[in-house]
C-alpha cells in the first residue's frame, strides 16, 4: 500500500498506532500490508508494548502466528481519520502514544535559536521582528553551527555576548551545557493525523514546528520514532519565557503520528539522525508555505537529549515521547511586508519524511477543537471492560 501517510518503505516498516473503535475505545494496533492488526493480546497499551525486549520482532512474530485479528483496512481508516467530517461511528487513528509523558527539547538548532532570541528582543511583536532580526544577526552572526554546546568555545562566546549586551536565555540553552527540556503536553492529550490542531484564540503570532519525536521506554531506551507538530505561540513566549506553558500546552496543540515506527534492522537511531523533514502549509486563501528541517544540523545529538530528559534525576515509569526540536522558524510574510508568518484557521499543515510518512492536521482555535475528554481513567475503564488488565 502506497498511501502518502505511510513510509515509502512501509512494506518493511514495523508500525504501531492506536485506533478508536466506537464500541471498544482505544485499541493498540499494527499497520502492515494494507491491514490494521489488533495487538491487544500482546500489550494493552502503547507504553507497555515499548517495554518489551525487541519490540519490533515480537510484533512481527505475534502477527505471523495469527494471534492478531485484522480489524480494518488501513486505507479506509486513514481516509476517515483525514476526512473533513470524521465519521465517529467508524474507526479512526489516534496519536500512537498513550501513557507516555510528552516532553520536548527546545532551541536545538541554530536557526530556531536565533529566532527565539528575536522573539525575546521583539517582546512578541511580529511587526518588529525583521528589524530586530537584522540587529541580532549583525552582532552574533547567523552561523553558530561550529560551536558545540557546553564547550570551552561556547563559554568564551557567552563572555563576548555578555560584554555586548546580547546574551539571551535562549542562547544559554542553545550553546550552554544544559538543554532545554520541557513538558509539551499531558499523557493522552496528543492528537493524531487528520485531527484539528489548536491555536490559542488569543494568539496573533504563531507557527508550526515540524519535528521528529522519539519513543523512549522507562529504561531510557529509544525504541522508535514518529512525527510531531509542536504548535507554538511566538507572541506569548516572546512576551515572557515564563509563558512557555501557555505558549505550548493548549487543547489540541500537540500532534503526533501517524504511527510509531519501531527500531529494527531497517530503521534505527542513525536513520533518525539523517532525517530530512518537510513542512507544507496550505492556507484557505491560497497561501502556500514550504520549508524543511534536517536532523543532521542538530546541535545536540538525539541520545544526548534523551539522557538530559531521563536518567538518575528524572524517571518516567511509563516512558516518554520526546520532541527533538526544529530548525524551521518561518519568516515568510503572509499579511503584509515585515509581518512574517502566522497561522489562520483552515491552514492544512503536513509534516513528512520518507521513512516515517506524513502527519497532516488542519488548524483551528483551541476552544473550537474537540475537547480532550479521553484520559487515563477512561482508557483504564475500557481496558478493564475488555479484560485486558492483569
Amino acid at each position: 500500500m502506497n498511501h502518502p501517510a505511510l513510509p515509502t518503505d512501509s512494506s518493511q516498516a514495523c508500525l504501531i498506532g492506536r485506533m478508536w473503535q466506537a464500541d471498544l475505545g482505544a485499541t493498540l494496533v499494527s499497520i502492515h500490508d494494507g491491514q490494521v492488526f489488533d495487538l491487544s493480546g500482546l500489550a494493552p497499551t502503547s507504553s507497555q508494548l515499548l517495554e518489551l525486549p525487541q519490540a519490533a520482532t515480537q510484533v512481527r512474530q505475534f502477527i505471523a502466528a495469527g494471534k492478531a485479528p485484522v480489524l480494518a483496512q488501513t486505507g479506509d481508516v486513514l481516509t476517515n481519520s483525514q476526512a473533513p467530517q470524521l465519521d465517529a461511528t467508524s474507526p479512526w487513528f489516534m496519536a500512537p502514544c498513550d501513557l507516555q509523558a510528552i516532553k520536548a527539547s527546545g532551541v536545538t538548532f541554530v536557526a530556531s535559536m536565533l529566532e527565539r532570541v528575536i522573539e525575546e528582543q521583539a517582546r512578541g511583536d511580529a511587526s518588529k521582528a525583521e528589524a530586530v532580526r537584522e540587529a541580532v544577526v549583525a552582532v552574533i552572526g547567523d552561523n553558530l553551527r561550529s560551536v558545540k554546546p557546553g564547550s570551552p568555545e561556547s563559554a568564551k562566546l557567552k563572555e563576548v555576548l555578555l560584554a555586548q549586551g546580547m546574551w539571551s536565555q535562549y542562547l544559554e540553552v542553545g550553546i550552554g551545557p544544559d538543554a532545554e527540556i520541557f513538558t509539551k503536553s499531558q499523557p493522552m492529550s496528543a492528537i493524531g493525523t487528520g485531527a484539528l490542531a489548536g491555536i490559542h484564540p488569543g494568539s496573533q503570532w504563531n507557527n508550526p514546528e515540524p519535528e521528529i519525536v522519539l519513543a523512549v521506554n522507562s529504561r531510557g531506551e529509544v525504541v522508535g520514532a514518529s512525527l510531531g507538530n509542536d504548535v507554538n505561540l511566538r507572541d506569548f513566549e516572546g512576551r515572557s519565557a515564563l509563558l512557555l506553558g501557555k505558549a505550548k500546552d493548549n487543547n489540541a496543540s500537540c500532534a503526533i503520528g501517524p504511527f510509531i515506527r519501531l527500531f529494527d534492522a531497517h530503521f534505527g537511531i542513525d536513520d533518525v539522525r539523517q532525517c530530512d523533514l518537510s513542512l507544507k502549509v496550505q492556507g484557505p486563501e491560497g497561501f502556500v508555505m514550504q520549508g524543511s528541517s534536517s536532523l543532521s544540523q542538530i546541535s545536540r545529538d538525539p541520545l544526548d537529549l534523551v539522557g538530559q530528559a531521563m536518567g538518575p534525576c528524572h524517571q518516567y515509569p511509563d516512558g516518554m515521547m520526546l520532541f527533538l526540536g526544529t530548525m524551521f522558524a518561518p519568516t515568510q510574510d503572509r499579511h503584509g511586508p515585515g509581518q512574517g508568518f502566522t497561522h489562520v484557521v483552515g491552514d492544512v499543515v503536513s509534516v513528512s519524511t520518507p521513512k516515517l510518512g506524513t502527519l497532516t492536521n488542519t488548524i483551528t482555535t483551541s476552544d473550537q477543537a474537540s475537547p480532550w475528554v479521553y484520559g487515563i481513567s477512561a482508557l483504564m475503564r475500557d481496558l478493564a471492560r475488555r479484560g485486558l488488565l492483569a
